[in-house]
């Protein structure tokens, strides 16, 4: 397991103040501010704290309120919605500085048969043949205006091995783009037989490339590169089937539209060997400045 993950893991390892009270701290990222993916993997966390074992995530709708600060620590208060025979519902608040910074409702689900169908996975590389992002990322170095930013970059994706199937927004800057993207990503390093964990690990990556596709569309290279000013609005996720963040998963994004200072994203995320894993939808601001 990469010293990163280990990272990774202990920032999802909330500490637990009262019944329904979490304490968890930040880790630095590309921009100086809380990463999104980070407080939602904390907030169902903790909410799945609270929630018998033998039932599982299925869903989460969230809302990112505040710009959150890497230096302060986070506390996440749960409220008992529900609990029923089949589903429990949790409301999470995270807090800072005596503000809410980010809201999540989650439903968990005891398992059960029923009908079964999928919508078939698309056709992708082996992400073998794909380079890790320590390797594409130098190539794309003179896009950036800040010669540290091919670092930080890695280090963001060092616990996750994050590979693109084709040239990333800020690879073809000023050249628009059909608004579809793919990326394939595991966790660099094995993960305990948690269910929870690797949902939350899912959900932790899954704000890192969706609004990739909205760039693509109008050639713009991204938050990176300085032609767009941007962060998640609301971010909602469905988990239809079992799955392994340790294992390869594929993340096929698009965007249907983009408008008002917003672009919209949506995604499916499948298991290598072609289950419908995660269904994933987010709106975000996406400015040009000025």
């Amino acid at each position: 397991m990469s010293t990163a993950l280990d990272s990774l893991l202990d920032l999802l390892d909330l500490e637990r103040i009262e019944q329904d009270i979490f304490r968890g701290t930040s880790r630095s990222a590309v921009v100086p501010r809380v990463f999104g993916g980070q407080v939602a993997a904390q907030a169902l966390v903790a909410a799945g704290r609270t929630v018998p074992a033998e039932k599982s995530a299925h869903s989460l709708h969230a809302y990112f309120l505040r710009m959150g600060d890497p230096g302060a620590p986070i506390v996440y208060t749960v409220d008992r919605i529900r609990d029923g025979r089949s589903f429990t519902t949790r409301r999470v608040v995270a807090v800072q500085h005596g503000q809410p910074i980010f809201h999540l409702s989650a439903s968990f689900q005891a398992y059960e048969d029923g009908l079964e169908h999928q919508a078939a996975m698309p056709p992708a590389p082996d992400p073998e043949t794909l380079p890790t992002a320590a390797e594409m990322l130098p190539r794309y170095a003179d896009r950036f205006s800040d010669p540290g930013m091919v670092d930080r970059l890695v280090e963001a994706r060092a616990a996750v091995d994050l590979r693109y199937v084709d040239a990333p927004p800020f690879g073809t800057v000023g050249e628009p783009r059909e608004p579809r993207s793919q990326v394939w990503f595991r966790t660099n390093g094995k993960l305990a037989d948690d269910p929870l964990l690797h949902v939350c690990m899912a959900t932790y990556v899954s704000d890192m490339t969706l609004l990739d596709s909205v760039l693509l569309a109008h050639g713009r290279g991204g938050w990176a590169v300085g032609d767009v000013v941007g962060a998640s609005l609301d971010h909602a996720m469905w988990f239809h089937r079992p799955f392994r963040a340790d294992e390869w998963l594929l993340y096929d994004q698009e965007s249907p539209s983009a408008s008002g200072g917003r672009g919209l994203g949506q995604a499916r995320i499948y298991t290598q060997d072609g289950r419908l894993a995660i269904t994933v939808i987010q709106e975000g601001v996406v400015r040009v400045p000025r």
